[in-house]
């Protein structure tokens, strides 16, 4: 049994706890609280005072898909796979290694949990994964069951085909693009089930539309990139038409459409938070977007959109409860939501009797720059241990 002592314990869902004890034991939380007992023989663990927070989570990484470091500069990377605006058949997990720095460096940072998937080149772009920080194997680090399917709406699949002078070329063509995949999938998906039902003959195997079907039956979440404000009521419409379990990605003007995105309950990943006018769709960027789009009722989530600078977003949402997000937004945007949206808030994201093991602790206020994580615990292994 371990023992962490003197913490102050941000429970997430149930307060904070001044000068706490939790108790790990095998693998789960066994009990916390100010009058917990320290077990004869516990390997003890002592917080110094520090925070004891959930393990964070991103749920929009790329880590180890992208890879890093990008050994061949002028090759291109690993991100997407660009031959087609229409890749469904992509899964991340064949992208994931679990010795790419990246990994590292974001546990060490307080993050145990992440989602890692395919990037916005394409309209669509494949299957990211769920996973913890820690395996030997993708299979090892998969929480499996948790795949979802990555979309994307405005410039960037526009100038990667437009370029190429093919469709899409305009954002009218990748909506119709869009429809037109989903269309297929859901006449697939519909033969399928016809099939057995009624003992039809199947559909010809078509191996891209197979991976669509999860997508249209409501059983995969919609993942679907777009920053500028008319692109997020675009991916509101077809999500719509075609009833999808939907998520959308970036919002970064999200606070242009307040009240269409609180009507029809979108869940928002927030971020990247420090965008520069790189492309004309992100010079909306502005860090009180996740105060203003909580403040609202919206249900809001927090990303760094990378690989191993994902250990720097406690600090980039530092820069958001400057400019008006409520500290308790702030911890459940990295925690108990970004594990609901996954799907696996019954084993993290909180801290609660029963659930997995994965803590972090720090020696200040998480989301200051003045801050560090000085210890990382996984299923109840310690992966970093400074105190």
């Amino acid at each position: 049994m371990i023992a962490i002592i003197n913490a102050k314990i941000v429970t997430i869902t149930n307060g904070t706890i001044e000068n706490g004890v939790l108790l790990v034991e095998e693998g789960k939380i066994k009990a916390y609280g100010a009058d917990v007992q320290v077990p004869a023989g516990a390997e003890i663990i002592d917080a110094k005072g520090g925070w004891l927070t959930p393990g964070f989570i991103d749920v929009h990484t790329h880590m180890s898909t992208f890879g890093e470091p990008n050994t061949n500069p002028g090759l291109r990377g690993d991100g997407n796979e660009m031959s087609s605006p229409i890749v469904p058949e992509i899964r991340a997990i064949d992208a994931l290694n679990p010795h790419d720095p990246s990994i590292e460096a974001v546990r060490n940072a307080g993050f145990t949990t992440c989602y890692t998937g395919p990037g916005s080149g394409n309209v669509c772009g494949g299957t990211g994964v769920t996973f913890k920080l820690r395996g030997n194997t993708a299979e090892e680090m998969e929480i499996p069951g948790h795949r979802h399917m990555k979309f994307a709406l405005g410039e960037n699949p526009k100038r990667n085909y437009g370029a190429r002078n093919q469709m899409p070329m305009t954002r009218m063509g990748i909506a119709a693009t869009f429809r037109k995949l989903l269309t297929n999938a859901k006449a697939y998906s519909d033969e399928l089930l016809e099939a057995e039902k009624n003992g039809t003959p199947k559909p010809k195997h078509d191996f891209q539309l197979e991976a669509l079907v999860p997508v249209v039956r409501g059983e995969m979440k919609a993942r679907i990139h777009a920053h500028r404000a008319d692109d997020i009521i675009t991916a509101i419409r077809i999500a719509h038409e075609f009833n999808l379990d939907f998520s959308v990605e970036h919002v970064t003007e999200g606070y242009k459409i307040i009240k269409e995105l609180k009507e029809n309950n979108v869940d928002c990943i927030v971020g990247p938070l420090l965008m520069g006018p790189s492309k004309m769709e992100i010079w909306g960027c502005r860090q009180d977007t996740p105060g203003i789009l909580n403040d609202a009722g919206i249900n809001v989530m927090l990303t760094a959109d990378t690989g191993s600078q994902t250990a720097h977003l406690p600090m980039h949402i530092g820069f958001c409860i400057a400019r008006g997000l409520k500290e308790q937004d702030a911890f459940e945007g990295v925690t108990i939501r970004a594990a609901k949206l996954l799907g696996i808030d019954d084993m993290v994201g909180s801290i609660e009797v029963g659930k997995d093991a994965d803590l972090a602790i720090f020696d200040g206020f998480p989301f200051s720059n003045l801050t560090l994580c000085k210890m990382t615990m996984i299923d109840g292994v310690v992966y970093k241990n400074e105190l």
